[in-house]
């Protein structure tokens, strides 16, 4: 294939921060070029660090070979240099050189963010993965589309900038430059000329313009609503950022308490994004756990008249929302959440001060902890009564915090015979339990609730009229339904668990609003397009404010504004856009980045659209893939995008675990204690066990010194506080970037979680080091390598590509099935075999380095310039397997002797009846059976079986 566009040498797109000094030109044993030829090549090849002198090679030469089996150090820099200067994976635009008639593949990672940490040994995991996808698509004649970029606005860079007094726009910066050198460390073919970060005005413009296209249409809006509100932090946070009462970053107090926020109206979408689920290829485990969060569910809504203890009207009527009507015979009470509107009005004197202190404990719990099922209910009564429409009943009205303000109604009708969190409420608080559906086999445990359909018990009302005993669950939810409706208690209802999305923090580092507010009226006016973007103001005090205000009322001069359309005085909105909001729509602005016109140009947009592999963690499963489903269904109305969904294919790569840590236990008197003793660990002191200190034996762990000793083996989670964090940038000094690469493809699939094991990646960087010198031969005694290679013109036996062809099969499937492991075994039998063969045909080789191109690129591209070739492989033809050569020439033949098995011989495939038979009576095994018995018949089933049938009655004569 002709080389890519891209090939052709142009500035590159970031400064090289490597120094390299040109080394000489390499000579080539096989196939030696034209001198012309010669002069291209050098012009090409990336230049290569000066060798020391010969004393000094000496010296150091053993230490040198110890440390690593080939010269990756020299090998890398260099390739790297190479295509950032020629800019080898520019992906042209649509107009600029990009041939759209051929197909194409946008392959893409979850952006990282950019933290002062750095990358670990698991975020390349699936960079790496993704990678290998680009560069074998593009040699299968793609047009790939392969970017990176920066989420880099949220909470955690203000925090530290908190912490430290660095501006947010300072450490950012730099994190992101950081980011950036260890991702070009590793060779990722990533288009380095689509970068975009997320804090950019250029892109944040468009953010802001998708914002005010949500709120022409009604999607965005404002509410008091209750929030996490973390004192300590200044923001609100989202559920998830809230463990046991306090932030998830920080650990500070969270409460929750109403606030005035932007809204973004979700749930109009919540069918749609159920629906479209179906379509695509993602995990199922993904795909129920969105289903889960939006859980769709039908039922009703039914009113109760709120009354005093003699039933007296109250004037309040309390809305609940049920997916069981069947059940409201057996509603013996009602429960509103501590934040239900009603409840000031409901709660009675005598009450008062109960309800508002529990109330007030409730407020500092999350949504999360309120919703645990394993968690114990508590509730108060708030000391007013409810009717029950069905039954005419007085029941009372409790408070609890299970219930959720924010689903449904904020109340429920609680049926605590066949819903377990109302039974064990009502078992706590000694309210009645009454069976109104009994089980289709009438077996259940009368000590449970029995929350399944059944036949309806118990459920008949003179007085309201109603009666559905005997009916099927179904059925009688139904009926109920109708008559709530044509009495005036209630209605059908379709509810969601999916609530709107709250769209607004109270901190600095984010988007802000495109809105201002008018002094003399206060109504709200959205900016016009040609105002965007509306940048932040340079602040120096970040701090919260401390008043629930957010930093940027410390602005004054760029809170107060002027209506550009009225000339009145104005302020502008002083909250910002959460983190989630550049990350909702970064795959589309990859296709377009410079584009100051628009979002994205139509055009591009239909040829690239959509991702076609989306690599990430399954961390972000529901939040941010939810809600850039959202945005680009949105999108989607509006004619800004062609498909309706974002991700055609997403891939959830496992995590490396850090190495696995041997816990040995002692007693109070330092003896040691079994991990399998029947005596409790508990009491026993915990002790780390390095790892040369311990043995296997069976499947579990010794000691070495007493094997008696049973330990503990476990791999945790990388993390700082256990200081098992493994650094890439440590990895690629001691072993290389390849070789890293390789280890985490090599561990197991990629979906699966992994064990970082030091041994492991010393396994993968010596079949490199094997790969390297079956090419260019064994070191010369100062350590360094001869020029060119070890490889021949001869033509390659028929062996020999046989070999090379079931390599070249089975590493094509397995990529294509990201099988990466499994594809890496195929290429180290590859080369155990070559290693047998008298010579190594150019040919052969040539297309193995093909091969191992994707998985090791500057390895392969170094053998691949000493093969004589003048362009970089990345562009280059991947090699296709004929199937002539993986056709089995032999296979191994079950002979029986009177329909019983008696061996197995090895024949050709296409050999005769004759011949099979020939090779059995020579062979020693079968041939005791055969010598001197006649032969009624012989049946063969060429490449199945013999069978050969003796005559029976012959051979005993």
């Amino acid at each position: 294939m002709s080389p890519h566009p891209a090939a052709t040498p142009t500035p590159p797109s970031h400064p090289n921060p490597m120094a390299l000094t040109t080394h000489p030109p390499l000579q080539l044993r096989a196939r030696p070029p034209s001198l012309a030829a010669a002069h291209r090549r050098r012009a090409l090849l990336p230049p290569r660090r000066a060798r020391p002198c010969r004393c000094c090679a000496g010296a150091d030469a053993g230490k040198a070979q110890a440390r690593r089996a080939y010269p990756y150090d020299e090998i890398e820099p260099r390739w790297q240099a190479h295509w950032e200067e020629r800019r080898t994976f520019r992906t042209p635009d649509i107009g600029d050189g990009l041939d759209t008639s051929r197909p194409k593949c946008y392959i893409l990672d979850m952006f990282p963010y950019p933290s002062g940490a750095g990358l670990h040994v698991g975020h390349p995991l699936g960079y790496t993965a993704t990678d290998i996808l680009s560069r074998f698509k593009r040699m299968k004649g793609f047009n790939v589309l392969h970017p990176m970029g920066w989420d880099a606005f949220g909470l955690p860079a203000e925090q530290y900038a908190i912490q430290t007094g660095t501006h947010p726009k300072t450490t950012t910066a730099r994190n992101i430059d950081r980011f950036r050198m260890q991702l070009k460390s590793l060779g990722f073919s990533y288009d380095w000329d689509r970068e975009i970060s997320t804090t950019e005005p250029a892109y944040y413009k468009w953010t802001q313009w998708i914002f005010l296209q949500l709120l022409k249409r009604g999607l965005a809006y404002q509410a008091e609503v209750p929030v996490n509100w973390c004192p300590a932090l200044g923001t609100v946070l989202a559920n998830e950022e809230v463990i046991d009462g306090v932030s998830e970053r920080g650990g500070y107090p969270v409460i929750r308490k109403p606030m005035r926020q932007w809204m973004l109206r979700i749930t109009s979408y919540a069918d749609r994004l159920l629906e479209d689920l179906d379509d695509l290829d993602w995990p199922e485990s993904i795909k129920e756990m969105q289903r889960n969060w939006i859980g769709r569910s039908e039922g009703a809504e039914l009113e109760f008249c709120a009354v005093d203890q003699e039933g007296h009207d109250l004037g309040a009527k309390l809305t609940v929302y049920t997916t069981r009507p069947d059940t409201i015979f057996g509603a013996t009470y009602l429960v509103v959440a501590p934040e239900h509107v009603l409840l000031p009005s409901l709660t009675s004197e005598e009450q008062r001060a109960h309800v508002e202190e529990y109330t007030e404990v409730a407020a500092r719990k999350s949504e999360l902890e309120r919703t645990e099922l394993q968690k114990e209910k508590t509730g108060v009564f708030s000391g007013s009564y409810a009717k029950n429409p069905a039954t005419g009943e007085i029941i009372p009205i409790w408070v609890a915090d299970y219930v959720l303000a924010s689903y449904g109604t904020g109340a429920i009708m609680a049926v605590p015979a066949h819903d377990s969190r109302d039974h064990e409420f009502a078992l706590k608080y000694e309210l009645p339990i009454i069976k109104v559906v009994s089980p289709p086999n009438g077996n259940c445990d009368p000590e449970e609730a029995y929350a399944d359909d059944g036949i309806m018990i118990n459920s008949s009302s003179s007085s309201s009229g109603l009666n559905i005993n005997g009916m099927l669950s179904q059925d009688a939810a139904l009926e109920v339904t109708s008559w709530v409706e044509s009495n005036g208690f209630g209605k059908k209802k379709v509810n969601y668990k999916l609530r709107d999305w709250l769209f607004a923090r109270q901190r600095y580092w984010g988007e802000p609003f495109p809105v201002i507010y008018l002094d003399d009226t206060n109504e709200m006016v959205p900016l016009t397009e040609n105002q965007l973007p509306l940048t932040l103001p340079e602040l120096d005090d970040f701090t919260p404010t401390g008043t629930g205000e957010p930093p940027l009322t410390k602005a004054a001069d760029w809170v107060r504004t002027t209506d550009v359309l009225t000339g009145k005085p104005a302020r502008r909105e002083t909250s910002t856009m959460p983190q989630w909001a550049g990350s909702c729509w970064y795959y589309l602005r990859f296709m377009d980045p410079k584009n100051s016109s628009t979002l994205v140009d139509k055009a591009k947009e239909s040829y690239w659209g959509p991702v076609d592999i989306y690599v990430g963690g399954a961390e972000h499963s529901v939040l941010h893939l939810l809600y850039a489903r959202f945005w680009h269904k949105v999108l989607y109305d509006i004619g800004v995008v062609s498909t309706k969904e974002p991700f055609k294919c997403l891939i959830n790569q496992g995590l490396i675990l850090g190495e696995v840590e041997y816990t040995a236990y002692r007693d109070n008197e330092g003896k040691w204690v079994s991990a399998d003793s029947d005596s409790s660990l508990s009491d026993c002191i915990q002790e780390k066990v390095p790892a040369d200190k311990i043995t296997k034996v069976g499947d579990n762990y010794v000691l070495k010194d007493d094997p008696n000793i049973r330990l503990n083996a476990r791999a945790y989670k990388m993390s700082k506080s256990r200081g098992n964090v493994i650094n890439p940038d440590d990895v690629v000094s001691e072993y290389g970037a390849d070789s890293l690469r390789l280890y985490e493809m090599f561990m197991g699939p990629l979906r699966d979680s992994k064990t970082w094991s030091t041994g492991g990646i010393e396994g993968v960087h010596r079949f490199l080091g094997r790969t390297w010198r079956l090419v260019v031969g064994a070191p010369l005694p100062d350590g360094s390598y001869k020029d060119g290679t070890m490889v021949t013109d001869v033509e390659p036996t028929f062996e020999q590509l046989r070999v090379l062809h079931k390599c070249m099969a089975r590493v094509s499937e397995e990529i294509q099935e990201t099988r990466f492991n499994t594809a890496i075994s195929a290429m180290m039998e590859f080369v155990n075999a070559a290693y047998k063969w008298d010579t190594q045909p150019k040919s052969v080789i040539d297309s193995f380095v093909l091969l191992l191109s994707p998985f090791a690129p500057h390895l392969a591209e170094e053998l691949w310039f000493r093969l004589g070739h003048a362009q970089s492989l990345a562009h280059e033809q991947f090699p296709e397997a004929k199937n002539e050569y993986l056709k089995e020439s032999e296979i191994v033949l079950p002979v029986q002797i009177n329909g019983k098995t008696r061996g197995t011989i090895l024949v050709d495939k296409e050999c005769s009846e004759d011949d099979v038979f020939q090779i059995a009576a020579s062979d020693d095994r079968l041939s005791k059976y055969l010598d001197g018995k006649a032969i009624r018949k012989r049946i063969y089933v060429p490449g199945r079986i013999l069978n050969v049938i003796l005559d029976q009655q012959k051979a005993r004569t």
